[in-house]
């Protein structure tokens, strides 16, 4: 499974961005997705995942800001980013676990900053 992200960009504190995962199979059967990001010096960490279908979780730091959705239809996976912190800043990946292997994107850049 190939994934490519795009949305990322630089926004200034309070803004908002949607990240996008664009997957090169069918998700329809992927069970457990997710978002990470790295900030700088920092090792990766999960933000949002989704399991299950519709079973979501997030990191304390995002939620209530953060979304994470899915369309099967166009094989894209989604993060909504609200209310956006300079803290928020770094690399953002896509993850999927797909017959018990993971696939990562190669990651887009978000940049919070006045």
């Amino acid at each position: 499974v190939q994934l490519v992200e795009s949305g990322g960009g630089l926004v200034q504190p309070g803004g908002s961005l949607r990240l996008s995962c664009a997957a090169s199979k069918s998700i329809f059967s992927i069970n457990a997705m997710g978002w990470f990001r790295q900030a700088p010096g920092k090792q990766r960490e999960l933000v949002a995942g989704l399991t299950g279908g519709d079973s979501t979780n997030y990191a304390d730091s995002v939620k209530g800001r953060f979304t994470i959705s899915r369309d099967n239809a166009k094989n894209t996976m989604y993060l909504q980013m609200n209310s956006l912190k300079p803290e928020d800043t770094g690399v953002y990946y896509c993850k999927v676990i797909y017959y018990g292997l993971d696939y990562w994107g190669k990651g887009t850049l978000v940049t919070v900053s006045s």
